[in-house]
């Protein structure tokens, strides 16, 4: 009888030391948590899309609270996030524009000239590394094969007649297929803005004209047309700031390819 006494009493003060011990290096390694990071972190939507440059939601949470990104940093949560955010930090969220993605190119089926029919794999990353890069006779217009609508989570972008056209009302700007893209021609632009240029292209007139008969010729007779100072040549195509153009609707008048289009309102998904 007295062994099983001895052998409990062991147990039960080894048992005291161990919780001791844990109660110490609990309290010595313990990690500090940030209550306003606990708070941003809620009020953050939870896509961790990684639009805003940060590895999701909770490393955006933790940059905020650390001071190291500004309140309005997610895109998918805009100004009414942002606003929540900036009352936990107790500071101005500051006016965040909303932005948008933007394809430049109107090259559709019937507008751009095939040099061959493509039976590869539909995947613009995989047509790149094909002969052809997918038969489309321009080598900076969209290939259609959706890279940019498989990286896309909230379906907002998708191939019509050939081309890739954006929903601006889906679209939360969180830059994943301009990262898809590999011609680059998916930009992110203001929201309210009405006024684009649906051309990539750096070759010159004729060259633009043998393969697409919508294609930026460079003849720069928009950045004339233009009282505001708002578009400029980027070497053979037609490129807007965005900061200074007024969608007066003057450039796309004098465009003889018609590739600067202006719409009523903001960007909707028409070629």
């Amino acid at each position: 009888m007295s062994g099983v006494i001895i052998a409990a009493a062991v147990v039960g003060i080894v048992g005291i030391l161990i919780g001791l011990l844990l109660g110490v290096a609990s309290e010595k390694f313990k990690v500090e948590v940030d209550e306003k990071e606990i708070a941003v972190r809620e009020a953050l939507p939870g896509n961790n899309c990684g639009g805003c440059g940060y590895p999701g939601c909770d490393g955006l949470a933790k940059a905020i609270a650390a001071g190291e990104a500004p309140v309005n940093k997610c895109p998918v949560g805009g100004p009414p996030v942002a606003a929540i955010i900036g009352e936990i930090m107790g500071v101005s969220a500051g006016e965040a524009v909303k932005q948008v993605a933007f394809v430049k190119c109107k090259g559709t089926c019937d507008k751009a000239k095939q040099n061959f029919t493509y039976f590869g794999i539909t995947d613009c990353n995989s047509a790149m590394n094909v002969p052809g890069q997918g038969g489309k006779a321009c080598g900076y217009g969209c290939m259609g094969f959706g890279s940019c609508v498989k990286a896309c989570e909230f379906d907002a972008i998708h191939i019509v007649d050939g081309i890739a056209l954006v929903d601006s009302d889906k679209c939360v700007a969180c830059g994943k297929c301009v990262e898809a893209c590999p011609k680059k021609l998916i930009d992110l632009v203001p929201y309210e803005t009405y006024t684009f240029v649906q051309c990539n292209s750096q070759d010159k007139g004729k060259a633009v004209k043998e393969v697409c008969e919508v294609g930026c010729i460079a003849c720069t007779m928009c950045v004339k047309a233009c009282e505001s100072d708002a578009i400029h040549m980027n070497g053979n195509v037609a490129l807007i700031d965005y900061s200074k153009c007024i969608n007066c609707g003057k450039c796309a008048a004098k465009c003889p390819t018609k590739v600067i289009k202006v719409v009523d309102g903001k960007m909707a998904m028409t070629a």
